[in-house]
């Protein structure tokens, strides 16, 4: 059995030889400006994100660009089956990757792909339209943003929903896909609106988010933003920004919704989550610089649940991003109470801790174990110290863009 330490140069990265492209006509298909790679390949390829058995490598994974039918391609110059005389066989790419696809949605030969682009004019967009965005580009020209709200269960939809799905494993860390039976799932999808070349109007499809409706009792519900993604040749444009706060805007209309919250909201999101409440609470009564420098109160969470339908949690959030918004850093008198107050909620859950270890002794139980756990003061010190300092570098960074 020959020894496949033999044929290292046969290992490959999987991000360097994977493109991506959204196809609009026929002309983009060798157009290599408009490839794109994946964020990440664990979720397809494993942990070491490469694939075994070829050299000179190219895995095309292309769609077209509004109903997004897929196509699977693999060129390679040399393959390991050959070489190693069928001792050793290369992984299945095309096979590996399909295995993340929704059944019979991929297409393995150029030829039927292109034919789907001839009907992909007469693509719509699913759901209701609820909010358009309109950005000028660097050369003059206008580009239209469309954001439509989807809940219905068509199986046309479900199909398209299934295909778009399937980028979330290519740019999302721990995804996976949603139960699209569960009748609680809520679909926001984003689309450019654009004149193809015969100046007709066709729609291409850039990014989605999901929201979970949970029950409220006695009748109410709090929608939780759960999947979000934006396609990368159409990031950095302000559609992420456009996409929540069109979301905010459908939910807070609706008398019933308690608060909207987010599922376990990477950084990048959260960063976008506060620019977003940052800014609409500037325009709140109780968020006022007059009423901001004199502290945290009840007010603000009152009015900005009313308003917003923000949960307290980020209320406070907001609050603290507002009140190092409104404090001059370089006056200590200033700065100084800002740093405590915002150390004393970081410190909350050690304090707690001390004092569950306090209840227990009371009732002679043994903390040897779970003192011995616990940071000594210096230590919790020094610890709280990068806490803050975490959470102020992250502020400031939102507060640049309020100030932009």
């Amino acid at each position: 059995m020959a020894q496949i330490e033999k044929y290292q140069d046969f290992v490959i990265d999987a991000l360097e030889v994977v493109d991506f492209k959204l196809i609009r006509d026929k002309a983009d298909i060798n157009n290599d400006a408009l490839t794109f790679h994946p964020a990440m390949a664990h979720q397809i390829f494993g942990e070491t994100e490469t694939i075994f058995g070829y050299q000179d490598l190219h895995v095309r994974v292309m769609y077209t660009a509004g109903p997004l039918h897929i196509y699977l391609g693999v060129d390679y110059g040399k393959r390991v089956n050959e070489i190693s005389g069928g001792e050793i066989k290369a992984d299945d790419v095309v096979s590996t990757i399909a295995q993340s696809l929704p059944d019979g949605c991929y297409f393995i030969n150029l030829d039927e792909f292109l034919k789907t682009l001839d009907k992909a004019d007469k693509f719509q967009p699913f759901g209701e339209k609820i909010s358009e965005y309109r950005r000028v580009s660097d050369d003059g020209s206008e580009r239209l943003f469309e954001i439509y709200q989807c809940d219905y269960k068509s199986s046309s939809f479900l199909k398209f929903f299934a295909r778009l799905q399937t980028f979330i494993l290519w740019f999302v860390d721990a995804a996976s896909y949603i139960d699209t039976d569960d009748p609680q799932w809520c679909y926001f999808l984003c689309y450019e609106k654009y004149k193809n070349n015969d100046c007709q109007w066709q729609y291409a499809t850039l990014g989605y988010t999901t929201v979970y409706e949970y029950y409220a009792y006695p009748q109410n519900k709090r929608p939780r933003i759960s999947q979000m993604l934006i396609l990368p040749p159409f990031q950095k444009l302000g559609l992420a920004t456009q996409l929540v706060e069109s979301i905010y805007r459908f939910y807070q209309a609706q008398k019933n919704v308690v608060d909207i919250t987010v599922e376990d909201p990477s950084e990048d999101f959260q960063r976008l989550r506060n620019f977003v409440d940052a800014r609409s609470c500037m325009e709140l009564k109780s968020f006022a610089r007059g009423e901001i420098v004199k502290g945290f109160n009840k007010e603000m969470v009152r009015e900005a649940r009313e308003a917003l339908k923000l949960n307290p949690i980020q209320v406070r959030k907001v609050y603290e991003l507002l009140r190092l918004f409104y404090t001059n850093v370089k006056d200590e008198k200033e700065y100084r109470p800002y740093r405590l107050e915002v150390k004393k909620r970081l410190n909350a859950v050690y304090y707690k801790q001390l004092k569950d270890l306090k209840k227990m002794e009371r009732f002679k139980m043994d903390t040897e174990m779970l003192r011995a756990r616990l940071p000594t003061i210096q230590q919790r010190m020094e610890q709280l110290h990068e806490e803050y300092m975490v959470v102020e570098q992250e502020y400031q960074s939102t507060i640049a863009k309020l100030r932009a």
